[in-house]
């Protein structure tokens, strides 16, 4: 497989198609819409909520994690996460002008 060459790209893009990336796959998904209808979730309440082990929701919350889309704090033995509202707050904005561009063209292809 070939280099990626990312170092040819924009930290923005960057850090754009790594969040879309982890936004690809459907726990993922699940986990975000699980935490958007709570102000905070310890990982137990996930792992009861998807058909899913404790060890692969562990691995989704990271990618999740990695990706800036939640945050997470230590709560005694216990990971209690959330969505972090900028980063998603930055992904709805890019959306937002994609579609403004879209809706402002008079021709298509």
């Amino acid at each position: 497989m070939g280099a990626s060459k990312t170092e040819h790209f924009t930290k923005k893009q960057n850090t754009l198609a790594q969040q879309l990336k982890a936004l690809g796959h459907p726990a993922r998904v699940a986990i975000i819409e699980y935490l958007m209808k709570t102000d905070s979730c310890i990982c137990g309440d996930i792992v009861n909520v998807l058909p899913l082990s404790q060890p692969t929701v562990s691995q989704h919350l990271k990618e999740l994690k990695n990706a800036g889309l939640i945050k997470g704090t230590v709560e005694g033995t216990a990971i209690c996460y959330c969505i972090d509202e900028k980063e998603i707050d930055k992904l709805r904005s890019y959306f937002d002008g994609i579609a403004d561009t879209i809706t402002q063209r008079t021709t298509c292809c």
